[in-house]
């Protein structure tokens, strides 16, 4: 009967997706929509025809499985909402159940056999698809953590042998990692012998970030370049003496150019106006 019902089926499930208001046309095109829903229709109806099990988990549910799972992905990625992504697969099931009761209006205990049937194969269905979701948007998350971890940790060479890392936002240990690992390779690469440190951006230090900031100084000294931290902030330098943290051994600034001017005085530099050229 559903094999029969098939473009039924099809029809009443567009009809209840174009016609929720939530409906992402900004992501999705209707023609992409309609050719996902068809795929996922042939399969689930083929599957159910062949009175295979309603465990989802079988092999024989496969096929159903990896095209629900691939829609899924591609719209973690694309950027629906949970909600968006389950209302895709619940108006799946209301439009088989809505089949299911025009066909066996008269029957009413086979009406509610096959109609639980459905609501279990369907339920089962739904957990697969959030669980694909939630995989596919936590890969997203992960993905855009390493890139903003990149963009947020740039080296910057400000003049020959000095270079600055302005730190913006909390450091933790996963980002200490990146922090030390290029600006220790930049420092190979470019032979510098000075490291500026700015912490303007950092919120707050405690005594782990101030943890985190002296092992950088000491993998920078390691490579034969001394470091300096600057944008110590009244507000830092309050907490760092509350917590008894000792950086009495680290060069400090209050600001980036308190630090550059120092680098330029430890450097035997000197930066001058040069005055007006005479015509």
């Amino acid at each position: 009967m559903l094999q029969k019902k098939k473009k039924t089926i099809l029809e009443l499930w567009m009809k209840n997706q174009l016609a929720d208001e939530g409906l992402r046309e900004d992501l999705i095109s209707n023609d992409e929509l309609r050719s996902q829903s068809e795929e996922l229709v042939d399969s689930l109806v083929g599957n159910l025809s062949l009175e295979s099990s309603i465990d989802v988990d079988s092999d024989a549910w496969s096929p159903v499985v990896e095209i629900l799972g691939g829609i899924a992905i591609t719209r973690a990625r694309q950027g629906f909402s949970p909600r968006e992504t389950g209302n895709f697969i619940f108006s799946l099931k209301e439009a088989l159940l809505e089949v299911l009761q025009q066909e066996f209006a008269g029957d009413l205990q086979t009406l509610f056999t096959e109609s639980l049937k459905i609501n279990r194969i369907m339920d089962a269905l739904s957990v697969v698809t959030f669980e694909t979701f939630i995989k596919g948007r936590e890969e997203v998350i992960l993905r855009q953590t390493d890139e903003i971890a990149e963009i947020s940790t740039p080296v910057i060479r400000v003049w020959n042998g000095i270079l600055a890392l302005p730190i913006i936002g909390t450091l933790d240990s996963a980002r200490t990692q990146i922090v030390m690992e290029n600006l220790l390779q930049e420092i190979v690469e470019t032979g510098s012998s000075i490291a500026i440190l700015d912490i303007s951006g950092v919120p707050a230090v405690d005594s782990l970030v101030a943890q985190h900031l002296i092992k950088t100084v000491s993998a920078t000294r390691l490579m034969g370049a001394e470091c300096i931290i600057s944008g110590i902030r009244p507000e830092i330098a309050q907490t760092v003496v509350h917590l008894g943290i000792d950086l009495s051994n680290i060069i400090t600034k209050a600001s980036l150019a308190s630090a550059l001017a120092h680098a330029f005085k430890v450097m035997r530099l000197e930066v001058r106006k040069v005055g007006t050229v005479q015509k």
